[in-house]
């Protein structure tokens, strides 16, 4: 199926690792010209390289603190400059995790800034050059989390459901100009992080932090919260649905939240 993302202009945050890094890749081999917006500089480079050879013609990095407004207007100045105008906008960067005791208000206010306020400032600068483009989608991050509780993630969680509350809100708003935007909430995703993360408590168990089954395993015996299919997910099957609401193709599905989750959302 041709996605109609041939020659468009991406910029996909949190773009040098685990999801982002993946739909930034999956962009590039659809033909998108992929900008990137991440704090680390050797990160940005390496993404830009893997970009380029992915068939992203000019791929461009940009070392943006998505919590400073400034950095964020100029990321996207740049992305004007080069671009002229901006097809895709995918957000991605979310806070961590912390039980509720553990939380300070500065741990909420962190949250906030990374899993909610992040994407406020991005979808505001990327707006001008959102409606200068023939067509023009937005796709944020939330997290099935919104919709099945961990205590772990009080904070995240609660950032995140302003997010898909958001993105509700700009899908209605933006309608009338033809810009399509969308939630995606994934499951439980084995990421280089995630498993870097976990690797100890995994071995205490005998588990591997690196195979979706193990993790599901895992998930299940701490949170009793499996996924019907058995497994945990993985960032190229996040990419996918992605980059699909993302794509020209993508015609008449916005305001959702796709779960992309195997199922996690059942009760």
């Amino acid at each position: 199926m041709d996605l109609g993302l041939a020659g468009a202009s991406a910029v996909v945050t949190g773009g040098t690792k685990g999801m982002g890094r993946a739909i930034a890749l999956c962009l590039a081999e659809e033909g998108a010209r992929v900008a990137v917006l991440a704090r680390g500089r050797g990160a940005l480079d390496d993404t830009v390289a893997a970009l380029e050879k992915a068939g992203s013609p000019e791929a461009l990095a940009l070392p943006t603190d998505v919590t400073d407004i400034g950095e964020v207007e100029a990321a996207f100045a740049a992305v004007g400059e080069r671009f002229d105008h901006l097809n895709v906008l995918v957000n991605t960067v979310g806070p961590a995790a912390g039980r509720f005791e553990q939380l300070t208000d500065e741990d909420w206010i962190t949250a906030y800034q990374l899993g909610t306020m992040a994407a406020v400032r991005c979808v505001r600068a990327a707006l001008p050059l959102l409606r200068k483009a023939p067509w023009a989608r937005i796709v944020n991050f939330s997290a099935h989390s919104i919709q099945r509780q961990s205590p772990i993630l009080p904070a995240y969680t609660a950032s995140k459901a302003a997010v898909a509350s958001l993105s509700k809100n700009l899908a209605k708003t933006l309608a009338p100009e033809g810009i399509l935007v969308n939630t995606v909430s994934p499951g439980t995703i084995v990421t280089a992080s995630f498993t870097e993360a976990l690797r100890d408590t995994f071995e205490q168990r005998g588990l591997d932090p690196s195979d979706p089954h193990d993790v599901m395993r895992w998930i299940e015996e701490v949170f009793h919260q499996p996924a019907d299919l058995g497994r945990a997910g993985l960032p190229d099957e996040v990419a996918v649905a992605v980059t699909f609401l993302a794509s020209r193709r993508n015609g008449y599905i916005t305001g959702a939240n796709i779960n992309v989750d195997g199922g996690s959302d059942f009760v």
